[in-house]
């Protein structure tokens, strides 16, 4: 795609009073038969969200009647009211439904939000508002995902990697998503999906090269986790996650030279007793066991107010920690955390796939590293 859209004045647009209602032809989706076409919630349960369409696009309603034609770079807003979705520009109603669908025209992409997508949009009633659901073909996903999870400067062979890992993984849960609303969710709880704003050339060049290319493991596609650094070496997965899968087992990172390979924070024990809602006053915080590459599984905070026992993730969570990969230093006022890493450790070490990039290794050879036992096949 030629044209950039990087920003949209959205004071300085208005929505037609008038409209156009009545019979419209509603304009096929049209994908290559072996394409993929996967989900993501970019807006979810919220209660309104803004959309719009940078060439003339086209909204039809959940029985697929076209209920009116919105013209370029003008927005409309999707109001939750009651189970049911409402059109309008905040001056005028112009339908109500309870599935809205935005389609632009020609090689147009859609807004949603605060961001342009390729694609188009499907909105849903959700149990606290409304979800705002980008339907996209699966490379056109990943030109964003690639750049939205990795620096875009990176060695292309580290972005391959990342583009085969993210495909794998976008599949594997598209082919579990049966029956749901969406495949995926835009944030880190799925993988990060900024739209436009995510691609660059590299990333379009890496998924490219890649087209197709998914990790099986004994004939099946993987759901291929990936993290910032581990730290050293990545953990088996039922060290961390308590089941075990057998491509997901700890391996030496080549991470070394990241700049979240160690780190260091340091807390008043009043502060740690706010955050992680101790009533006392702690004495003591110590780590009950760990993981075989030393992450804090289970850990114990004393105090006058007695013992709390609480997982190393949620000491984490609470604390704003970057990895469970870590030591402490407890003294009567404070604790120093010198830790490892960032992220859960598990799967693809990006920083790992950046330091054998470097090493001259290729995106195959990164990836059967990180995941054990899995071969390169096409989906």
């Amino acid at each position: 795609m030629t044209t950039s859209y990087t920003s949209w004045p959205l004071k300085v647009l208005t929505m037609s009073r008038h409209g156009w209602w009545g019979a419209l032809l509603w304009l096929l989706w049209v994908l290559p038969a072996n394409a993929v076409e996967v989900r993501v919630a970019v807006r979810n349960s919220v209660q309104q969200v803004q959309i719009g369409s940078s060439s003339t696009g086209v909204i039809r309603n959940g029985r697929g009647q076209a209920v009116m034609q919105l013209p370029e770079l003008q927005p409309i807003t999707v109001d939750a009211e009651r189970g049911q979705l409402e059109l309008t520009d905040g001056r005028e109603d112009f339908g109500s439904s309870s599935v809205f669908w935005l389609e632009p025209s020609g090689n147009g992409v859609v807004w949603i939000g605060d961001r342009w997508y390729r694609g188009k949009v499907k909105l849903v009633p959700s149990e606290n508002g409304l979800t705002a659901v980008n339907y996209v073909d699966i490379d056109d996903y990943l030109y964003s995902v690639v750049g939205s999870e990795m620096p875009t400067s990176w060695p292309q062979e580290a972005l391959r990697s990342q583009a085969v890992a993210a495909r794998s993984y976008a599949l594997y849960h598209h082919r579990k998503a049966s029956g749901k609303t969406f495949d995926l969710n835009s944030t880190q709880s799925s993988q990060v999906y900024k739209g436009l704003s995510g691609e660059a050339a590299s990333t379009q060049s890496a998924v490219d090269a890649t087209h197709g290319k998914v990790l099986t493991h004994a004939g099946r596609v993987i759901e291929a986790v990936f993290h910032s650094s581990s730290g050293g070496h990545t953990e088996n997965s039922e060290h961390v996650w308590s089941t075990a899968v057998p491509y997901l087992k700890g391996v030496p990172d080549f991470d070394q030279n990241a700049p979240v390979y160690s780190w260091r924070a340091q807390f008043s024990l009043e502060e740690v007793g706010e955050l992680i809602g101790y009533p006392g006053t702690i004495k003591s915080v110590e780590v009950l066991s760990r993981t075989p590459q030393g992450r804090a599984n289970r850990m114990t905070i004393i105090g006058d107010e007695g013992t709390l026992t609480i997982t190393g993730n949620t000491f984490r969570q609470k604390l704003g920690l970057r990895s469970t990969k870590f030591d402490l230093a407890v003294s009567p006022t404070s604790i120093s955390v010198a830790g490892n890493g960032f992220g859960h450790g598990i799967g693809m070490s990006q920083w790992g796939a950046r330091g054998m990039a470097e090493r001259g290794k290729g995106h195959d050879e990164i990836l059967t590293h990180f995941y054990n036992g899995t071969r390169m096949d096409s989906m």
